[in-house]
């Protein structure tokens, strides 16, 4: 590519947020995974907290989102991994008519493929609000809503429970509980651990919104401290996924409002602040897919309203 005097022209990569065609529903808190190139989204909590069964999938090519078969149990606070050419989508739960929550250790595995459900092998026990990656084989899922707590979540003081999903007997595995119990974590693979992200829960007579990161290494089969962390802002509903092999955070809850904050970590540079997202957003799901990091639905300023927006942090090239 040239200039008008024939020179050739400099590319350079820049990075931007964009906002894509939204969702035909708004949900928070629903599961969303990455596979085939698209995006395909689960559940979630809607207007009035009102759990969704209703599943999409997302076309980056097009801009555009189609129904996909719903998942057999509605319920929100899920989480989604694509694994073994399925996604499974797991735990949540829903808003019973006294008021209450019933938290499930359901598992549904989708099959892209066929647009069909069957049945996962159900968790060792009920995670709301848990995090969930993919590292080495294996499926890492931890933390969530205190099961039985009587309150909601401004008194709750979360869940420390953590398991793992065990291809080859086809079944959880206990591990070492969280050593700081939380919920509306995120968690990410990261050299050869898996890192547990901010969070919330009650504690000492207060809502704490968390910074800190704990790091499993699956070598020696117990948490330990990470020298990631701490995150750069307390973060309650943080949204995280891997881009081009740095760590990237994206708003939540740091105590005092819902933000549009977003950070990068490299080994390099440490954590650097990123440009803020176009809109404040907790309780969203990250994806990373084709060379972007998608963000998809999550609750709005009012930390009350989920939103339908989709919103992406890409790299193009500018000549």
């Amino acid at each position: 590519m040239t200039d008008a005097c024939g020179r050739p022209r400099s590319t350079v990569a820049l990075e931007r947020w964009a906002v894509l065609a939204p969702m035909t529903v708004a949900r928070s808190h629903a599961a969303v995974a990455g596979w085939g190139g698209r995006l395909y989204v689960f559940g979630g909590g809607g207007p009035g907290f009102v759990a969704l069964n209703s599943a999409a999938c997302y076309d980056p090519a097009k801009d555009t989102w189609t129904p996909i078969a719903p998942m057999p149990t509605a319920r929100s606070g899920i989480v989604a991994v694509a694994f073994q050419n399925r996604i499974y989508v797991m735990g949540g739960g829903f808003k019973k008519p006294d008021g209450t929550f019933q938290f499930l250790t359901k598992v549904e595995i989708y099959d892209p493929e066929k647009d069909s459900w069957a049945k996962g092998p159900d968790l060792l026990r009920r995670h709301d609000a848990p995090a969930a990656t993919v590292l080495g084989g294996r499926i890492y899922l931890m933390g969530g809503h205190l099961p039985d707590t009587p309150g909601g979540p401004l008194t709750d003081p979360a869940f420390a429970f953590a398991e793992m999903f065990d291809v080859v007997n086809g079944r959880w595995l206990e591990l070492s509980p969280l050593p700081t119990p939380r919920f509306s974590l995120a968690a990410v693979p990261w050299e050869g651990r898996v890192l547990a992200m901010g969070g919330g829960a009650f504690r000492d007579g207060a809502f704490r919104n968390f910074d800190v990161i704990e790091a499993y290494n699956p070598t020696r089969g117990g948490w330990e401290a990470s020298d990631v962390g701490p995150l750069p802002w307390p973060a309650a509903g943080v949204s995280a996924a891997l881009l081009d092999g740095a760590i990237h955070v994206f708003g939540g809850n740091d105590g005092t409002a819902i933000q549009a904050k977003a950070a990068r970590y490299t080994r390099e540079a440490g954590w650097a602040i990123l440009p803020p997202m176009p809109e404040p957003r907790a309780a969203a799901a990250a994806v990373t897919l084709g060379g972007a990091i998608y963000l998809i639905g999550g609750r709005a300023a009012d930390g009350k309203t989920p939103t339908e927006t989709v919103m992406v942090w890409q790299r193009t090239l500018n000549s």
